[in-house]
């Protein structure tokens, strides 16, 4: 390999392009995954009530919220109060939405939920809430979470459709390389045969140069997926970040060892398989 660097480092360069589509694929499903989790645990709903709700009606709604086993806190926020936070965000401030009246923002009580909490226990006390006079509706960010599950059943369906193409391109990689290195290297395979060395002798050394390869080009694309992780991690709104409730996380540990091994194994199986007629000479 170090005689012939330059067609290896070629190879190895076109494996890396190959897994960082895949390691980005993988990565965008893992935050997307990791926001399904936030999101199905928001540990919050809001309880917006009607117009002619009644002070009292509040009062004993948010008392008998506070006894429900799993709610741990229920805020009231009046029309007032909900249009003065809103005018506080920044989403207000770059749009028309900062000159809507009072009576455009309906007053709710916010519930803390227990992350622990039951989904079953969750929708029964739903449920019973918007069957009260003074409930005009319930939000438990239920939808979103639905929409994000489906964007990780697309993305874990693209990674692997992308998965399939890469492991083609490294197969083909690998053993156009090890059948060029095999031509070049003929007249040292012609001595080897010619003293009585076996096939798995004169294979095992352009294997493991496949396996090699294939690791390299895994690695070179995970050193790289960081370097692009951190540039635009440094570069994220930290507004966003809490608007969505997570921070961007990186591949696992494990996620990236396994396309370390990926790669040596496919190097090692691209490169055997086009050695298997080329080295009976």
């Amino acid at each position: 390999m170090m005689r012939e660097w330059r067609l290896h480092a070629l190879s190895i360069f076109s494996l890396a392009v190959a897994f960082v589509c895949l390691g980005a694929s993988l990565l965008v499903v893992a935050n997307l995954r990791a926001l399904e989790r936030r999101w199905a645990h928001a540990g919050r709903a809001s309880v917006y009530l009607k117009d002619g709700a009644s002070q009292d009606d509040v009062e004993a709604l948010r008392a008998a919220l506070l006894r429900v086993p799993g709610v741990t806190g229920a805020r009231y926020v009046s029309s007032s109060d909900a249009r003065v936070e809103f005018g506080e965000t920044e989403l207000a401030a770059r749009s028309e939405l900062a000159a809507l009246p009072v009576e455009a923002f309906p007053a709710s009580l916010e519930i803390n939920v227990a992350q622990d909490m039951p989904d079953a226990d969750l929708a029964d006390m739903v449920g019973k809430m918007k069957r009260l006079p003074a409930v005009d509706d319930v939000e438990t960010y239920q939808s979103w979470t639905d929409r994000l599950a489906r964007l990780v059943r697309g993305g874990v369906a693209a990674s692997a459709l992308l998965a399939v193409v890469v492991f083609t391109a490294v197969l083909a990689v690998v053993g156009s390389t090890m059948r060029l290195a095999l031509q070049r290297r003929r007249a040292e395979v012609e001595v080897l045969k010619l003293v009585g060395a076996t096939d798995g002798f004169v294979k095992k050394p352009f294997v493991l140069e496949g396996s090699i390869q294939g690791a390299l080009g895994a690695t070179g694309a995970v050193g790289l997926l960081a370097l692009l992780f951190v540039v635009i991690r440094g570069r994220l709104d930290a507004q966003l970040a809490a608007l969505v409730g997570i921070e961007p996380v990186f591949l696992p540990w494990y996620a990236a060892l396994a396309m370390v091994a990926l790669g040596a194994m496919l190097g090692a199986i691209a490169a055997l398989a086009s050695l298997r007629k080329l080295v009976a000479v």
